[in-house]
């Protein structure tokens, strides 16, 4: 296979050429299995898993290989497994926490050109999930666009079109229905050849379904969704890369219900651009927006020109934030400890915000 077709290209054969290993081809990573990988290459799809060495001096989970990313592969012969030495340095990943309670970032996909950030318009509809994914599709590096999916059979399509865009300043927001292949065509705008887009949604939002209407083939299994609440079963159950008729590829993941946060501050106010404006107009810099005078997001909060739902949600992401920030550098733990102390402090002697 041409791995122009992949999107490999001139930037890529400049980083391959940086690596250590001799005697290595370049490949990508198009589908994760327990322990393995499929790996295309220039002869083909292959199977492939990491070398000793590279096991040995890896650290984080996030080191290994993941889908999407370029390696540079020892190829043996047609029959033994290929063997992965490296991971060429990615432009941008998709990044969570792992289950468990140890900090383990997990990649969920790698060197992603467009974030495609699906909700399904029936019980499943969820602003608070939309900003959280909105954070972490800035985290990623990549741009987001917002999928409303399953339009054919919205209540009030133009109200949910509203809610999504109030919360989801400057990304495009389209409605689609993937069953019925419509609205398809906006789509195809953010699927150039050799470009790589990801899905990333809960299950039973149809993302299954919209990789069909892409390929208009039944390639990806589908279930129905549980009609009282539209919670789905996972269909989808490893990543995977397709590459689309017309050259570009996207990466299907399986639902993710709830995501623990992985994002910085700067992400975090990308997706909060409105509280991120009110926060100028406070007279504290370091304001926290719980206790303040002259908070400019109380005020608004206050005045109703700021939702309270959004507020909340807010704080709570902001909190996941700094807590992924003390588990990266423990030297912040006491600090942090006391930061909440006075806070918790200076609330017993302030009146609780009416709500």
């Amino acid at each position: 296979m041409d791995l122009k077709h992949a999107g490999w290209s001139e930037v890529w054969q400049n980083q391959f050429l940086r690596c250590t290993k001799e005697n290595c081809s370049p490949g990508r990573i198009i589908c994760e299995h327990r322990g393995a990988y499929t790996v295309i290459t220039e002869t083909g799809d292959r199977l492939a898993e990491v070398s000793g060495h590279f096991r040995h001096f890896a650290i984080n989970r996030s080191d290994f290989p993941a889908v999407g990313d370029w390696v540079a592969l020892e190829i043996p012969d047609m029959v033994s497994h290929c063997l992965i030495h490296e991971v060429l340095p990615r432009f941008s990943s998709f990044v969570r926490k792992s289950a468990g309670a140890a900090m383990q970032e997990q990649v969920v996909a790698s060197n992603v050109d467009t974030v495609f950030i699906v909700c399904g318009l029936d019980h499943d509809f969820n602003s608070r999930r939309i900003e959280r994914y909105l954070t972490l599709a800035y985290e990623s590096g990549a741009e987001p666009v917002i999928l409303l999916n399953k339009a054919d059979i919205a209540q009030d399509l133009d109200l949910a079109r509203d809610q999504t865009e109030s919360i989801a300043y400057g990304v495009p927001v389209l409605a689609i229905s993937a069953i019925h292949a419509t609205g398809l065509d906006a789509i195809w705008h953010y699927l150039q050849p050799a470009t790589t887009s990801v899905l990333l949604g809960s299950s039973g939002v149809g993302k299954s379904s919209l990789v069909n209407a892409l390929l208009k083939t039944e390639r990806q299994k589908t279930n129905a969704v549980r009609e009282y609440d539209s919670h789905g079963r996972h269909t989808t159950t490893n990543r995977q890369l397709i590459v689309l008729p017309n050259g570009a590829l996207i990466i299907d993941t399986p639902g993710m219900r709830e995501i623990q946060l992985l994002a910085d501050s700067s992400s975090l106010n990308k997706s909060f651009d409105d509280i991120s404006e009110l926060s100028e107009d406070c007279s504290f810099r370091d304001c926290t927006h719980l206790v303040e005078p002259g908070c400019a997001v109380l005020g608004a909060l206050a005045s109703g020109a700021l939702d309270q739902k959004r507020y909340e949600s807010y704080l709570k992401l902001l909190k996941e934030v700094r807590h992924h920030q003390i588990e990266q550098d423990i030297h912040l733990q006491k600090k942090e400890k006391n930061r909440w102390k006075a806070i918790h402090k200076s609330l017993k002697h302030h009146p609780k915000y009416d709500h």
